[in-house]
């Protein structure tokens, strides 16, 4: 990026960076640079392009403006998914649907799901990253929920929170049709 306004686009990441007590590996990790390219954009050595500078803001979780002035500002969002916009899920699990309410940009940050289980429908779940957790709450019906050794079962506006980072399972035991909202919070760093 060139003009007299980014010349200390490296020094401004790192102030930042620096700021927020975030390591440069863990930055790298967040925007899917490599932390050598992080550290020579830092340095002023490598001038960034704007896609680079755009993923190093959001892994700042700031306004891009933020970057290029120095001045940071919070990265302000104010979207809506309309109603036939939302992904729906079909799994290997016969009589599960999910349908995937938050939008793509949130996928592994913090997503949410309302999961529709037809009578005996269960969904296994091999274990998320590391302090993965999720939030669940039954609209309607009642399901039985596994978490490694763990187990119990909730019925209509029962809620559960668990760590996900382990085997776990979600059982309908209603004998019609039971539906939960779930909300999935993947920890950083």
């Amino acid at each position: 990026m060139k003009g007299e306004n980014y010349r200390h686009i490296g020094e401004n990441i790192k102030s930042i960076r620096e700021k927020h007590q975030i390591t440069p590996s863990v930055l790298a990790q967040r925007c899917g640079v490599t932390k050598e390219m992080l550290l020579e954009i830092e340095s002023e050595r490598v001038n960034p392009t704007i896609a680079t500078v755009w993923k190093i803001a959001r892994g700042l979780e700031v306004d891009i403006d933020s970057l290029l002035t120095g001045q940071e500002q919070l990265r302000r969002t104010f979207s809506l998914s309309r109603h036939e916009d939302i992904t729906h899920l079909e799994t290997d699990e016969e009589g599960v649907h999910i349908k995937v309410l938050s939008p793509l940009s949130m996928a592994e940050d913090l997503e949410m799901y309302i999961l529709t289980f037809q009578a005996g429908a269960a969904l296994h779940s091999s274990p998320h990253a590391v302090r993965t957790e999720e939030f669940l709450t039954v609209l309607k019906g009642s399901v039985k929920v596994s978490a490694g050794e763990k187990e119990v079962e909730a019925k209509t506006g029962d809620f559960i929170h668990y760590h996900a980072d382990i085997d776990h399972r979600i059982e309908n035991t209603d004998q019609g049709v039971s539906e939960i909202y779930m909300v999935v919070r993947f920890q950083r760093g």
